[in-house]
């Protein structure tokens, strides 16, 4: 008999570092999900319930997609955000972090992926998102150096 762990994790980080670029210009493009599709090429449409805190959730709609409700679980603004999606059997954080260096901002996002069913969902969309990481972070600098 195979008994599965409670907890099987999966995890991916990715991390850039930029000069000129403040802080405060990449936290109010990244909480203002209501217009997360107009810099996200692969998001149809997201909305925020109520304001950007920890307990609020938002739902997302990828494009070729089904909305997905996604909560917040914990904020400390200006610096990270982290945020919950539960499918059955499997649930997956994203952690978004900025860091302050002496020579500019760091800008690092972490997915990671525990449950019973991680195995399938990782591969169902974990991972897919991993893979968009890079260009998602590039697109988020872009549009905070717009703004």
């Amino acid at each position: 008999v195979f008994l599965f762990p409670e907890r099987i994790m999966w995890s991916k980080t990715y991390s850039k570092r930029v000069s000129d670029l403040p802080a405060e210009k990449v936290w109010e493009v990244w909480t203002d999900i209501n217009r997360w599709h107009i810099w996200q090429p692969d998001i149809e449409s997201a909305e925020l319930d109520g304001e950007f805190k920890a307990g609020n959730t938002f739902r997302l709609k990828p494009k070729g997609g089904s909305w997905v409700s996604i909560r917040i679980l914990e904020v400390e603004p200006g610096h990270q955000f982290t945020d919950l999606t539960c499918f059955p059997g499997a649930r997956m954080y994203g952690c978004h972090e900025f860091i302050v260096h002496g020579d500019g901002l760091e800008i690092r996002t972490t997915m990671s992926i525990e449950g019973f069913l991680s195995f399938l969902w990782r591969k169902m969309v974990a991972e897919k998102i991993a893979h968009g990481m890079a260009a998602q972070t590039e697109a988020l600098i872009e549009e905070a150096k717009r703004i």
